[in-house]
């Protein structure tokens, strides 16, 4: 099957990603507002793509991004070097009082019918300082690269990081590596940068250049403008969120506006409690729906499924393995995400396989 692009067959780096790295503390089951301690788990959206391909898939990537010379930053440096990925990092001096800092995200995993809760502290943020000029794109992908990766976080950032990723989606284009990005729509990083109306005008003109989008009716009606039904916030009220008819009535609209994009695909997750959730996913690919299937899940931290559904994807493209097998393995590894704390995959690639192909979860001896 066709997917309505080539990739490359080899590169100096399978995937680099552009986005902002993150630190986030977590305090396990305990809210903040009574935590007497943190694990720290290095993250961003962007990033998490690139190390899970890395560490789990056994892929070269790479990851540009700022880094800011203090402790904070050796921190997420070693993280990264940890994770097998490769940096290209804009550095910035940090002054010892005010910055620029490497950005904290606060999120505790909930429990039960206690959702988890995120915040942010991206005051002073050195990625969003990032502008177009920062890398040099002709010299970059000129090295080899296969496949580029970015997303909605990172260019929700400030009005530079947004003009930063259409540079370097144009400039992945013109150097004939497939493009990928994840619409990763938050409403709370959006809205000091112009609401949803900016989301809007700013990702469109991103995804103009997109081989590969990934993101939910959600992300396509709130980060896209597209027409389709209501997001219901209540549970209660909403349609099943396993149904792919919405977001397959949708992609019409997607590929008229976007004809560049020919593979469009997302996760579904139907949370009946902060441990219990349904989980599958569906895509489409350049004119054919595969789907995957449906597994029960007991999860103990569901931040980071998403970015691990969309490294197994690309990993199985990226290998030369049918839709059908990439899907099953986004979904797998997805899935296996959440059984592990932290952001970034714990999981190996064996343990990948036997759950695509049907695994279960009994002790292995």
């Amino acid at each position: 099957m066709s997917l309505g692009f080539t990739i490359k067959e080899k590169g100096s780096l399978d995937l680099l990603s552009l986005g902002a790295l993150v630190h986030r503390l977590d305090p396990g089951i305990i809210p903040f507002r009574k935590a007497t301690n943190f694990a720290v788990h290095v993250s961003g959206g962007e990033f998490n793509v690139a190390a899970n391909l890395s560490d789990c898939f056994g892929l070269k990537t790479g990851i540009a991004s700022a880094m800011v010379s203090y402790p904070i930053g050796d921190l997420i440096s070693e993280r990264v070097r940890g994770m097998g990925v490769k940096p290209l990092y804009k550095r910035f001096a940090h002054d010892g009082t005010r910055g620029p800092n490497m950005a904290t995200v606060y999120s505790d995993q909930g429990f039960g019918v206690r959702a988890p809760i995120v915040f942010y502290n991206r005051s002073n943020e050195a990625a969003a300082q990032l502008k177009p000029g920062d890398f040099d794109w002709k010299a970059i992908f000129g090295e080899g690269v296969r496949w580029f990766h970015s997303g909605g976080i990172f260019a929700s950032l400030s009005e530079t990081t947004s003009e930063l990723v259409i540079e370097a989606m144009q400039a992945a284009r013109a150097a004939g590596v497939v493009t990928s990005f994840d619409l990763n729509y938050r409403e709370k990083l959006w809205k000091t940068q112009g609401g949803i109306e900016r989301a809007h005008k700013v990702m469109s003109a991103i995804v103009e250049n997109v081989d590969v989008l990934i993101g939910n009716e959600e992300d396509l009606q709130k980060g896209l403008g597209f027409a389709g039904p209501e997001v219901a916030a209540n549970a209660k009220t909403a349609s099943s969120k396993l149904d792919t008819g919405a977001f397959l009535d949708m992609i019409e609209q997607v590929v008229e506006r976007f004809p560049k994009t020919r593979i469009v695909a997302t996760t579904l997750r139907e949370v009946h409690n902060t441990n219990h959730h349904s989980w599958s996913a569906v895509a489409w690919v350049n004119g054919k729906a595969v789907y995957a299937p449906t597994a029960e899940l007991k999860v103990l931290d569901r931040v980071g499924g998403g970015d691990g559904f969309a490294s197994g994807f690309i990993y199985g493209l990226l290998n030369g393995q049918t839709p059908e097998e990439a899907i099953r393995l986004g979904w797998a590894h997805g899935a296996l995400m959440t059984t592990f704390p932290g952001d970034t995959t714990m999981a190996t690639l064996d343990q990948v396989t036997a759950f695509a192909a049907g695994g279960s979860a009994r002790i292995q001896r």
